[in-house]
């Protein structure tokens, strides 16, 4: 997996194609504080429940999802971004195709 240029303009939303039946990622940074990557989402598909010891900034770049988090649904569209707790359990299923910039920060 690469990363992405810097400094260069970059769409996030064209970073990763859609591939029917599956979830595409790119990370487009990698470092010991965390990382950035973006997700393409094909309509259906889904991350089951698990956590991770470090706060997650979900950006969604197109389309629709769910997010459940702690057992608590949430609807985003393109736009909408949530913060997903360190050490709580959840869930990402494609309401839409969709794609999403995951920005992960360990503490």
């Amino acid at each position: 997996m690469t990363t992405a240029p810097k400094s260069e303009i970059m769409s996030m939303a064209g970073i990763v194609a859609y591939n029917d039946g599956s979830i595409v990622s790119r990370q487009i940074i990698k470092a010991d504080g965390g990382n950035v990557t973006i997700f393409a989402f094909d309509q259906d598909q889904e991350l089951s429940e698990h956590t991770a010891s470090f706060d997650a900034l979900v950006l969604i770049l197109d389309g629709e999802t769910e997010i459940r988090i702690s057992g608590t649904p949430f609807h985003l569209k393109m736009g909408d971004a949530i913060i997903m707790p360190a050490n709580e359990p959840h869930a990402v299923k494609a309401l839409t195709r969709f794609k999403m910039l995951l920005t992960m920060v360990k503490k």
